[in-house]
């Protein structure tokens, strides 16, 4: 089949909505906003493809400035998708693009029309890909194989489109969109293919890794506290306990509630989910952003601590204890205090295992109960 300006628009039809398609399922099945946009994107693409054909009827008006209109209406969901991904809010001088295409309308027929309408529609597609492709900039993080090749694509295909807005003004281009004659023409459907096929497969790449992303970080975290959990401390645990020397001792801090029970007997267990959920904000604030901190299950947490000392190990403990008794007691009243208990190992040989160290952080931790509650009990095993 000879590869004329009809068999190529019919093949970016049939790309482009099973790349809508494609993506529509995605997004249904995960609610992603960026998907619904890049679907939407697509789906224009297959509408405007099909419109372009037409024009080969004599319905120019339908086949060229409505067609042409709906490719740019495509980049520009392009656009709102990637700025969702990367939330970012997009200004509304952007409205000025449709502004611009209906001003199309009045262009008198005439040998300059096709150049006038190529030139405008270029720019305005250059425009909103060359925006989306700025926007996938690492701007200091590190972005997915998927949003890194989504990103080189959009700046090509960008590109590209300034390269054929330019053709419009060299003097004596053949540029007919009437009848698809002119080498850019035929240019630009062979590279409106290949970049509708790598542009989809981009977004999925882009979406698949950042899905796959969140399912660990959920996988690895408390669903109440969002601390880490049990599983994600073991693994975590290991780089900090390998830094441990005489020079920079580490410290484990077992942290229990004190009277727990009583809270989820007298005020229910939303009551008592509210107070962990409270308890597990204030030791993000109150230690240092280096601890590591997880809750092994129940009212129980344990933080991991770098560069320890006896002092800062009972300062940031009764800051902690302090803070929550006066959270708690303002909070619940109940016949006994609910307070906390608090186990420390200070340490600066690495343990035999982060097991080893937890079995010696309860040991404290029940000293500590056994003394009366409320109070911080420390096992300096520093030499």
């Amino acid at each position: 089949m000879p590869l004329d300006p009809s068999t190529m628009l019919t093949l970016s039809v049939a790309l482009a909505a099973a790349a809508a398609l494609y993506l529509a399922i995605e997004w249904r099945s995960i609610r992603e906003p960026s998907l619904l946009f890049w679907s939407a994107g697509f789906a224009t693409i297959t509408v405007g493809s099909t419109l372009a054909l037409l024009r080969s009827s004599g319905f120019l008006f339908i086949g060229i400035w409505f067609a042409n209109g709906l490719l740019v209406i495509a980049h520009f969901l392009f656009l709102l998708g990637v700025a969702r991904f990367t939330q970012t809010r997009l200004s509304r001088g952007w409205a000025l693009m449709f502004i611009a295409w209906l001003a199309m309308l009045l262009v008198p027929d005439g040998p300059t029309w096709s150049k006038v309408m190529l030139l405008v529609n270029s720019l305005l597609v250059a425009l909103s890909t060359l925006r989306a492709s700025f926007l996938l900039r690492p701007h200091g993080k590190s972005l997915s194989v998927g949003a890194v090749q989504l990103r080189y694509v959009l700046l090509a295909h960008g590109v590209f489109y300034v390269a054929k807005a330019l053709t419009a003004v060299i003097p004596g281009t053949l540029i007919d969109l009437a009848a698809l004659r002119g080498a850019i023409i035929q240019i630009s459907l062979v590279e409106g293919v290949m970049a509708i096929m790598l542009i989809a497969l981009s977004m999925t790449g882009t979406e698949r890794y950042r899905r796959e992303k969140q399912i660990a970080h959920l996988a690895a975290r408390d669903p109440l506290t969002a601390l880490f959990n049990r599983r994600a401390l073991e693994m975590q645990a290991p780089r900090l306990l390998e830094d441990v020397s005489l020079t920079r001792p580490g410290a484990l801090l077992l942290i229990d509630i004190d009277n727990f029970k009583l809270v989820n007997d007298l005020y229910g267990h939303t009551a008592g989910d509210r107070l962990l959920v409270a308890l597990s904000e204030m030791i993000r604030s109150v230690l240092p952003d280096d601890a590591l901190v997880a809750r092994l299950g129940g009212d129980e947490f344990v933080a991991l601590l770098s560069n320890a000392s006896n002092e800062r190990v009972i300062s940031l403990g009764n800051a902690l204890r302090e803070q929550f008794q006066q959270t708690a007691s303002q909070t619940f009243a109940t016949p006994e205090p609910v307070t906390l208990s608090i186990g420390a190992d200070l340490f600066d040989q690495p343990p035999a295992s982060l097991a080893a160290l937890i079995e010696q952080g309860d040991a404290a931790l029940y000293a500590s109960k056994r003394g009366g509650r409320n109070s911080i009990r420390l096992v300096d095993r520093t030499l």
